[in-house]
């Protein structure tokens, strides 16, 4: 008996050394389930991707109130080493921050002062970037049980010991074969962490995977669209969802990708996926103008045990217009109508604000948030929008449909914010147009970047003067208070560019946002009266937090001009900030005493140094096709950089035929993300994209006409 109380006592103590702060040093992000649950409760953290599973967005903090902003100052600040897109929302647990950043580096600091603890990066290769729509950017990490979980842009699932940085594991999500890329967060429910992925534009098919949080094996896989149907179906309701769709679109990819939001409710035990766009954009060419396509722009519930569908709400059947539903979902209970119900709001790319009940998809409210033109409401019976027929472009005697929202939607994925205090969701909305013009000349077989089955050259604006202000009237931002309940705006607020950063909602009833024009704005909460802003120094684009650390309350935002209107954008990105883009994490608090160094002014853009024109009308032509097909999503629609990555127009690599060929066609230049494109390109094609580049820089839009 001595010996087995000696063997138990031994054991006692091993148990109590290896348990966090008995013996032994905290363990570092403990986040466990029962932890989360609780989230709500633990007001100075911040450890979800919306704080919550609800992804509310919200924080219970209220010792920054309108009575002491003028007193809220920088605290601290960490300059960061990429100059592109910066999209992540930090996480703070027990005062420290784990956040990504561009090209998937992860950093953990200090939350009360910005020390860095230590730094990981994962080494993508530059020439990856090349399969990103959208630039290099990264939306987040997730925290579990003493470890911190990335996604990285060339497809790996990396878990990292969160005292250290080291990786524990990593597991790659992606077949390489195919131009995947992951820029979302994952998040991690009951020890499992999903993540989905990138590249629907890139001709790829979409699912959503969770991993076992402690080995990294795969524990199931949710396919959003079907396969061949000639092999069996993963999963049977891939059996019914291939019903929706009509000729060979497994060859095109199909899309479908799961490259943003989610969200979980513990009590349904439901995981909520956003499911993209299709693959191509054109529903014609995808699915020869047939069917619903599910699961394309649609909400679905999964069970996150087994990955077994449970349910679906699809907001733009047949989508032709780059109309995702991976757009931020929040949930709440709300009384509707004298009822209470477990409700789930999105505000995805096509203009209708949906207020479902998450118990079963089905359809509560829809109504117009933004300005539209592709459809005039939702059948409240069906749950389908009223189309415009117009809208289906490929159908148009001219293929061209001037779409309202355009492709970069209504709101994309910047994070709106819900107060439970006021009701009000606030939205980051956007107001910008496209032309649709169908690309006839696209089958599955061609090697190709941008696989929409649009043509791309189309969306420069008319260079007569008063058609272009006209136009760009009607291109804007606007932070948007809305009413769920009501369906209607409560309020909003203006912003001259289209590209501001996500929300964040207190308990001082306070709302915070960062602007592209460089400044993070506090409004207030009932009525959008501007109270406090302070200089960022560079565009913002990402989501603020609110946390607390030795009893004081801080905001902080990742800063950093980029993203798909930055690179793609053209126009619609020029403009609208004076500085560099210079990326940096900022931390604000009551009475702080940081100080950001003002940088130099933007240099104006000239035509001094223009090389002169090369090649024929028709070069020229064939240039602009090549140019929007492997370029354009980078440098620019009409050639016209947003001012994070170079400007080809008045790159000096223009003026010579060998250096251009040395970058474009043999990757020169590849480790800065700017990948060799020999294998689709020829000498001859390149000279082309360079005529079209050159004749750009000798027609300049009028704003830069010196």
């Amino acid at each position: 008996m001595k010996k087995i109380g000696a063997i138990l006592a031994v054991s006692c103590l091993a148990v109590l050394a290896a348990r966090p702060g008995v013996g032994a040093e905290p363990l570092a992000a403990n986040v466990s389930a029962e932890r989360l649950s609780k989230a709500t409760a633990e007001n100075g953290n911040w450890m979800l991707h919306g704080r919550t599973y609800k992804e509310e967005r919200f924080s219970p903090l209220d010792q920054i109130k309108r009575e002491n902003l003028e007193q809220l100052n920088l605290a601290w600040h960490a300059d960061l080493d990429s100059e592109r897109g910066q999209e992540a929302t930090p996480i703070v647990v027990d005062g420290i921050m784990y956040v990504s950043t561009a090209w998937s580096k992860v950093f953990a600091l200090d939350a009360a002062s910005g020390k860095q603890l230590w730094s990981y990066d994962p080494k993508v290769p530059g020439e990856w970037a090349v399969h990103a729509c959208c630039d290099v950017v990264n939306r987040g990490v997730a925290v579990w049980e003493g470890k911190v979980f990335v996604g990285t842009l060339d497809g790996r699932l990396v878990a990292l010991d969160s005292r250290t940085g080291m990786p524990v594991w990593e597991t790659l999500t992606i077949d390489r074969k195919y131009p995947y890329t992951i820029t979302g967060a994952p998040r991690v429910v009951k020890g499992k962490v999903i993540i989905g992925n990138g590249g629907a534009e890139m001709g790829v098919r979409g699912y959503v995977t969770a991993y076992d949080s402690e080995t990294g094996k795969q524990v199931w896989r949710f396919y959003t669209v079907p396969g061949d149907p000639s092999k069996p179906f993963e999963s049977p309701i891939l059996a019914s969802a291939a019903k929706t769709w009509s000729g060979e679109w497994w060859k095109f990819g199909g899309g479908g990708t799961v490259w943003d939001s989610m969200s979980y409710d513990p009590e349904l035990d439901l995981l909520y996926i956003g499911v993209g766009n299709g693959s191509p954009w054109n529903h014609k060419i995808r699915s020869e103008g047939k069917g619903d396509n599910l699961f394309l722009s649609s909400i679905v519930a999964l069970r996150p045990d087994t990955g077994e569908y449970v349910w679906h709400y699809q907001t733009t059947p047949g989508d032709s217009w780059d109309y995702t539903a991976t757009q931020h979902m929040i949930l709440a209970d709300m009384q509707i109508e004298g009822q209470e119900r477990k409700v789930l709001m999105q505000a995805p790319k096509n203009g209708f604000f949906y207020v479902l009940d998450r118990t079963n998809g089905k359809l509560i409210s829809a109504e117009k948030y933004a300005a539209m033109n592709w459809a005039t409401g939702v059948d409240k019976e069906t749950g389908r929008p009223i189309e415009n027929p117009e809208a289906r472009y490929a159908n148009n005697p001219n293929g061209l449909f001037i779409a309202l929202p355009g492709p970069s939607g209504a709101h994309n994925w910047h994070p709106m914010s819900f107060s439970p205090r006021t009701g009000l969701v606030y939205i980051p909305a956007l107001t910008l147009g496209f032309p649709f013009l169908a690309d006839t000349s696209m089958t599955a077989d061609r090697e190709q970047g941008w696989n929409a089955g649009v043509r791309m050259g189309v969306g420069l604006l008319p260079t007569d003067k008063r058609t272009r202000d006209e136009m760009k009237a009607n291109v804007f931002g606007q932070l948007l208070a809305w009413d769920p309940i009501r369906q209607k705006a409560a309020w909003a607020v203006r912003h001259p560019g289209v590209w501001n950063g996500g929300v964040l909602s207190t308990a001082a009833d306070l709302v915070f946002q960062g602007t592209q024009q460089g400044e993070l704005v506090a409004y207030s909460a009932a009525d959008g009266t501007k109270l406090w802003s302070r200089k960022t120094l560079s565009g913002v684009i990402a989501p603020p937090i609110s946390y607390a650390v030795n009893g004081e309350q801080y905001v902080a935002v990742l800063v950093g001009f980029g993203g798909s209107i930055a690179l793609t954008g053209g126009e619609a990105a020029l403009g609208t900030f004076p500085q560099p883009n210079k990326p940096r994490l900022l931390a604000f608090k009551i009475g702080g005493k940081d100080v950001l160094a003002v940088g130099a002014e933007r240099t104006a853009v000239t035509t001094t140094s223009v090389p002169p024109k090369i090649g024929d009308v028709q070069t020229v032509a064939n240039g602009n096709e090549l140019y929007h097909l492997y370029c354009g999503a980078c440098h620019g629609i009409g050639a016209i950089s947003g001012g994070v990555l170079p400007d080809l127009r008045h790159s000096e690599l223009v003026g010579s035929r060998d250096a251009f060929n040395s970058v474009v066609r043999e990757g020169a230049l590849k480790s800065r993300g700017m990948a060799p494109f020999a294998a689709v390109l020829s000498d001859s094609q390149t000279e082309a994209i360079r005529a079209y580049v050159i004749d750009r820089a000798h027609n300049p839009i009028p704003e830069e006409v010196q």
